[in-house]
């Protein structure tokens, strides 16, 4: 009886000695409850993005299992340093599409985490977290989740109130449902607001007109560019339209506000007149600009007046702002994909995201909850004509085509090559688009295969 009495509490001793190493270990080596894990969140290295930082404690603290490093890189390096990771085994394990390369992208090459089994597991409800469930569907393949979006950036239309005093022109209104609101009035009022002089630095012009991306300009004017299939395969069109009669009747009528009606700015005076300031608006010789809401982060900066308004009536009433709706991934290759998750929805908590636009310098909330404290932000313009703009815009936008084309960047590059005469009035569109066609259709031929 002695011996055997013995024998159990050396057995027990032993049971206490490997419970002990298990949990040495947990420390390490991360996942589930009582074990700490360590997960990577990989973003651009500017004030904008890296306020993440002084979220970390308040989330570790809720969090105590759970420890975030931040790794980042400027804009320009942001994509090839995430390729070189992924190729060495070191993935981080949160980041989005913040540098050249877009959602269809990063979900061809397959490096995303399909998150639909977490979010169910975890009964996730979008409306939980303020977010519309058609922001919620822009990164969702064939049912399953992708990307869980964070911020909410669109397109609207910034306007310079003391030249439009000057001129004695009436504001541009904020209702995207004042059907007189066109881009055609948006023309009478940019020629009433335009000085044309021989002398560049004495020009003034009426708007400028930066809707979206190259490839999307026709959208806007009701004219269809990608075949249907490529918002549903993840970004791999079937057949492209950039040459069709609608086509190129859009980008004629984008290039002659430049060069026809003379209302927008060439690239010479804007490079020339406006280059110092980066932006052509922020010169206060612009009246109006059409830009994304990154623009609005910025009047702090203008030496004027400034008000928001709607993006006119063009051809397409659903498409009248781009959106730029930035998800959180987890990659792939994420050892904590479940801890990361836990990441991403702390994120987008109300509380999270209020603290967020301070943070960061104006990022818009993705969470309905958190956006009265971001239309309050801007000192001088009414909080209720941001939230009309943002209202509309979210009704009638599309996401950006560089977000949900594939192997964009190379598409973006052929584009800026072959509409630069264009642009400079060397070519008409009519001109330079059956041959832009020509090479799209050998580059979506090779790179889609």
């Amino acid at each position: 009886m002695r011996q055997g009495k013995k024998m159990l509490l050396a057995l027990l001793g032993l049971t206490l000695l490997f419970s002990l190493f298990l949990t040495a270990c947990g420390g390490e080596t991360g996942g589930g409850s009582g074990k700490t894990v360590t997960i990577t969140y990989y973003t651009i290295d500017s004030p904008d993005r890296t306020y993440v930082e002084k979220l970390i404690p308040d989330f570790e603290a809720k969090h105590p299992n759970i420890k975030v490093k931040v790794d980042k890189a400027p804009y320009e390096q942001f994509d090839s340093k995430l390729q070189a990771q992924i190729a060495a085994k070191k993935s981080p394990d949160i980041t989005s599409h913040f540098g050249y390369g877009g959602f269809a992208e990063y979900y061809n090459k397959g490096m995303l985490t399909d998150l639909t089994d977490i979010m169910k597991e975890d009964n996730f409800n979008p409306a939980d977290y303020g977010i519309a469930p058609e922001l919620m569907d822009i990164y969702k393949v064939d049912g399953k989740t992708y990307g869980i979006p964070f911020s909410n950036y669109i397109t609207l239309l910034l306007y310079n109130k003391d030249l439009f005093d000057q001129a004695g022109v009436p504001y541009p209104p904020a209702d995207y449902n004042d059907e007189s609101w066109t881009f055609d009035k948006m023309v009478e009022y940019a020629d009433k607001l335009t000085i044309r002089d021989e002398d560049i630095t004495k020009s003034q012009y009426g708007v400028d007109f930066g809707w979206g991306e190259l490839d999307m300009r026709p959208a806007y004017f009701g004219a269809k560019v990608y075949s249907d299939d490529t918002w549903t395969n993840g970004g791999k069109p079937s057949e492209t339209h950039f040459d069709s009669p609608e086509a190129i009747a859009a980008y004629d009528k984008w290039i002659g506000l430049i060069h026809d009606k003379k209302v927008s700015p060439t690239p010479a005076w804007s490079n020339s007149v406006a280059g110092q300031f980066g932006d052509p608006f922020l010169s206060g010789k612009v009246a109006m600009s059409v830009v994304g809401s990154w623009s609005l982060a910025s009047q702090s900066e203008f030496d004027f007046k400034v008000g928001v308004a709607a993006v006119p009536i063009g051809g397409d009433p659903k498409e009248r702002s781009v959106l730029y709706i930035d998800p959180l991934f987890v990659l792939k290759d994420s050892k904590h994909p479940k801890e990361a998750y836990e990441f991403i929805k702390y994120m987008i908590t109300q509380e999270v995201q209020e603290k967020s636009i301070e943070l960061s310098g104006g990022t818009p909330p993705i969470n309905d909850k958190a956006k009265e404290t971001y239309y309050n932000s801007f000192e001088g313009i009414d909080p209720a004509l941001i939230k009309q703009v943002y209202d509309g815009a979210n009704t009638h936008g599309v996401e950006s085509y560089n977000h949900l084309v594939a192997n964009y960047s190379q598409i973006n590059e052929l584009f800026i090559n072959e509409l630069q005469p264009v642009q400079n009035g060397d070519k008409k569109p009519a001109e330079a688009l059956p041959a832009l066609q020509e090479k799209l259709n050998k580059l979506l031929e090779r790179v889609n295969k």
